[in-house]
C-alpha cells in the first residue's frame, strides 16, 4: 500500500477543511466591505445632517438680515460668513454635488451678502444657493443604504 497519499486523495480527505477555509475568507472579505460601506454611510449621514442644521441657521440669518431684528447690523453678516465658510469646509467631505453647490453658495454670499438688507434680488440669489445645497444634501441622504 502506498504510504504517500496522492494530491487527489488529500483533497478528498480535507474537503470539509478547504470548504471551511473558503467560507471563512469570503466571510472576512464581505464583513470588511460591509464595515467600510457602513462607516462611509455614517460619515455621509453625519455630514449631511450637520449641513442641514447649518443651512437652517444660515436661512435664519438671511431672514433676520432682510426682514428681522438686525437689518442694519454687521453681527448678522459675521454670523452668516462663519456659517458659509464652515459649510464650504464641511462640504469637502460630502459626496455628490454638495462641494460644488457649497462653493457656489460661498460665491453668492460673497457677492450679495452686503446688499442683503436692501435688495430682494440678493435675498433671492442667496435663497436659491441655499436651496441648491439643501437639495444636494437631501440627495446624499436618499442615496444611502
Amino acid at each position: 500500500m502506498n504510504s504517500n497519499p496522492t494530491f487527489r486523495e488529500q483533497i478528498r480527505r480535507n474537503t470539509v477543511a478547504l470548504i471551511s477555509l473558503a467560507i471563512a475568507i469570503t466571510s472576512l472579505g464581505y464583513n470588511t466591505w460591509r464595515n467600510e460601506a457602513s462607516e462611509h454611510n455614517r460619515n455621509q449621514r453625519l455630514v449631511s445632517i450637520q449641513m442641514l442644521i447649518m443651512l437652517g441657521e444660515l436661512q435664519q440669518v438671511v431672514l433676520d438680515r432682510r426682514y428681522g431684528r438686525d437689518s442694519e447690523g454687521k453681527a448678522v453678516l459675521r454670523k452668516g460668513w462663519a456659517l458659509v465658510l464652515t459649510l464650504r469646509d464641511i462640504a469637502m467631505v460630502a459626496d455628490g454635488d454638495v462641494p460644488e453647490s457649497a462653493e457656489l453658495l460661498f460665491e453668492v454670499w460673497q457677492r450679495d451678502s452686503s446688499s442683503l438688507g436692501s435688495s430682494d434680488a440678493a435675498k433671492q440669489r442667496i435663497d436659491q444657493a441655499v436651496d441648491a445645497v439643501r437639495h444636494d444634501t437631501h440627495d446624499i441622504l436618499r442615496s444611502l443604504d
